[in-house]
């Protein structure tokens, strides 16, 4: 296994061949997206029948952090072992990743459990940090663990930075049936529903920036990013009122996705390193950046959802990626950003801007993921 230097010229291109892989099928999926993926003038998100927000008259419209005027064209690469077998579009530039934040807040709540900061099974009222934060006071909210938060099964209730978590119940994202968007949902006990929810996972940013004490995208370039070599051109915003007051020091509590704005952004060149952080269970090179048992817990199937972890989704029952091996998982945000794990094949794959699903696609009844997925995999 090869770790790639540190920056943009640090991967190691190889041939296909090389390391096991038919360069045909390499290019048969490669292909596969640059004629399946989303035009970089189609918008990420279509805001045009929404307030923005407008500071000197102190409106509040549907976006609260920076969106993208313009996004990039679909755009991936493929690591073997570490080593770059393919890459297409433009790898460095610096898009909006959306959902993939979630995952980030996945390996800063991990480096925070490797230093004994939590217990997965403490509430959050009780932990380091929350003496001040009423959050979770509440008794719906009183028995919340950090397990619930880092599985989207809190059910967590109130507001947060402007947004009811009310905004998001049934939102549908990863389920099939049930009651439509918008409508009213009785809350359960927590631990007991899944639901995907982006002010919960602003509820889980939040609590543990207070747990760090620490702006977490500080956090998360000492704990992971700068050791395993990214560029510093990637950013993780928060809202324009998502200050808080933490220690005495204002500080911004960052978003966990592009719902509203903010979010992630970086190049599919540094989601590959952090696609590659995991594929070797936490380690890069010499250094244990996360610990083994945190990668464990984090793919482990949620009860209420099997195909989801800790903020990252798996394929259990091979229902995800069918062509794919069942201990095959993701950072998966909006707009098809993925950071694909595969343990089996030692493979990292990034796709940025790949279209959902076609004709073909629905006449296959499967997601174009799968089908990029079984055409890289069927060189194997």
């Amino acid at each position: 296994m090869e770790f790639p230097d540190a920056g943009d010229e640090g991967f190691d291109a190889t041939d296909p061949e090389a390391v096991g892989l038919d360069p045909d099928a390499v290019r048969d999926a490669v292909e596969f997206h640059l004629t399946t993926g989303t035009p970089p003038e189609q918008v990420a998100y279509d805001f045009s029948n929404q307030e923005p927000w407008d500071e000197s008259e102190g409106k509040l419209g549907y976006t609260l952090g920076p969106m993208p005027e313009r996004r990039g064209g679909p755009a991936g690469l493929i690591l073997k072992g570490g080593r770059l077998v393919a890459e297409w579009g433009d790898t460095r530039r610096v898009d909006h990743s959306f959902s993939v934040a979630k995952s980030f807040l996945s390996i800063v709540a991990g480096a925070a459990w490797d230093r004994g900061l939590f217990e997965l099974d403490e509430r959050v009222a009780e932990s380091r940090g929350h003496a001040d934060d009423d959050g979770f006071d509440a008794a719906q909210n009183a028995p919340i663990t950090w397990h619930h938060l880092l599985q989207q099964t809190s059910e967590w209730e109130g507001t947060l930075f402007d947004r009811p978590d009310s905004i998001d119940r049934n939102r549908g994202v990863g389920k099939t049936g049930g009651p439509e968007k918008g409508e009213h949902r009785d809350l359960e006990d927590p631990g007991t529903h899944w639901e995907y929810n982006d002010v919960r996972i602003n509820r889980l940013a939040l609590s543990l920036l207070r747990l760090w004490a620490k702006p977490l995208p500080r956090v998360l370039a000492h704990e992971a990013l700068d050791p395993a070599g990214a560029t510093r051109t990637w950013e993780w915003y928060g809202y324009h009122n998502s200050d808080v007051e933490i220690e005495g020091r204002t500080m911004k509590s960052v978003s966990g996705g592009g719902h509203w704005g903010g979010g992630f952004w970086g190049s599919a060149r540094d989601l590959a390193r952090v696609g590659h952080l995991l594929l070797n269970r936490g380690r890069w090179g010499d250094q244990r950046l996360l610990s083994e048992e945190w990668v464990e817990h984090a793919t482990e199937p949620c009860e209420v959802n099997p195909n989801y972890g800790f903020l990252l989704w798996l394929n259990t029952d091979r229902t995800l990626w069918p062509s794919a091996p069942e201990s095959a998982y993701a950072m998966l945000g909006h707009g098809q950003n993925v950071v694909w794990v595969d343990p089996e094949h030692d493979l990292v794959v990034v796709l940025r801007w790949l279209a959902l699903s076609d004709d073909r696609a629905e006449r296959e009844d499967l997601p174009n993921q799968d089908r990029f997925l079984r055409r890289l995999l069927g060189g194997l």
